[in-house]
């Protein structure tokens, strides 16, 4: 009933200076002998901070759903309808994937991303292909229930060829429920014609595909995102709208959550979380250098076992430190701080 880990972190980590710049002038081999040492080079990183999650830090992938956008077939990118922002109105546009096809595994997406002693893998969640271009997400299929049918198999590939290279826990990356649950996001959903609240049934539905038929032993969690890009933000709002719907009805074994700031709303929502998930607290910021609390995290863990039992609960960073390649306005010194932070945290709080 308890996440796999008391300290648990999202996956992406800020790339090095050296990785981006392979990146950015890849030769025949190169890149790849970049990624692989600075992917050994962070997942020391991880294992000195104390964690027992480990991830590749998503070195291999310009942003968390580009390598998958990548290597299947039916995909491509266009512009998003949707941009980001920060407190002061900040604006920025970006991109999104568009169903140019029908869909299928072209090769296996992760699997290169395993074998540095890292025990999870992140993947971008379903509604990652339909919703940033919910008005024009594709002209190949008829409806998106069968859009996600084909897709769904792409996961469930995917999943499979994981646990058979040994790899036990996934986590996909929901960032459209999250939006749903703005006020502002649905009025510009309902704008459009469409119905948030079926949207939310839809990717639902699309992650219980995704995750269905999966090996005994792998454990799936959902991570539930605001947008994090540069510090900035796509949407804000409290789970309230979706709680009892998303945390009852998805097929999954726990939620990493967002609680950082205001934008997060209350614990409340935590009621409706079934008896056999748990949820990993997303309380330390990813996307500002100041340094939380002992005493303010301990408060807000104590806060959210009102509504679930601690036994269900873990912490983590709200989110990824580099959902993209340019990373968050934090240093390397922030982020071995705010990880070694969580560590900290958990053993005070739960022993």
């Amino acid at each position: 009933m308890t996440p796999p880990f008391r300290a648990d972190h999202i996956g992406s980590l800020l790339r090095p200076r050296k990785l981006r710049e392979a990146f950015r002038n890849p030769s025949a081999g190169e890149l790849r002998a970049v990624q692989d040492e600075c992917i050994r080079e962070v997942v020391k990183l991880q294992k000195d901070c104390g964690l027992e999650v480990v991830t590749d830090g998503e070195f291999r992938r310009i942003s968390y759903w580009e390598k998958f956008v990548r290597l299947t077939r039916g995909l491509e990118v266009r512009d998003a309808v949707f941009t980001f922002h920060d407190a002061e109105g900040h604006e920025s546009r970006f991109t999104a994937p568009y169903v140019s096809g029908k869909v299928s595994r072209a090769e296996p997406i992760t699997l290169d991303e395993l074998g540095f002693g890292n025990t999870k893998v992140t993947m971008p969640a379903p509604s990652t292909m339909h919703f940033y271009r919910f008005t024009d997400w594709g002209s190949a299929y008829r409806d998106p229930a069968a859009f996600f049918a084909d897709l769904g198999n792409v996961y469930q590939e995917e999943i499979a060829d994981l646990a058979k290279a040994g790899c036990h826990y996934v986590q996909l990356d929901e960032v459209a429920v999250a939006i749903l649950c703005d006020p502002a996001a649905r009025e510009k959903v309902k704008a459009q014609g469409e119905d948030p609240d079926r949207l939310v049934d839809l990717y639902i539905d699309a992650i219980n595909q995704a995750v269905k038929n999966r090996p005994a032993g792998m454990t799936v969690g959902v991570h539930v995102c605001r947008g994090n890009y540069k510090g900035m933000y796509l949407s804000e709002g409290g789970y309230d709208s979706v709680a009892e719907r998303f945390f009852g009805r998805t097929a999954v074994d726990h939620f990493l959550l967002e609680f950082d700031t205001p934008r997060a709303g209350g614990f409340a929502p935590l009621r409706f979380v079934p008896k056999d998930k748990g949820v990993v607290l997303g309380l330390v910021s990813s996307k500002t250098p100041e340094l939380e609390s002992l005493d303010l995290l301990k408060r807000r863990a104590d806060e959210a076992s009102r509504y679930l039992a601690p036994e269900r609960l873990a912490i983590s960073p709200q989110c990824g430190f580099a959902s993209t390649m340019g990373g968050n306005p934090v240093t390397e010194v922030h982020q071995r701080a705010k990880l070694r932070l969580c560590v900290d945290a958990a053993s005070a709080i739960w022993g």
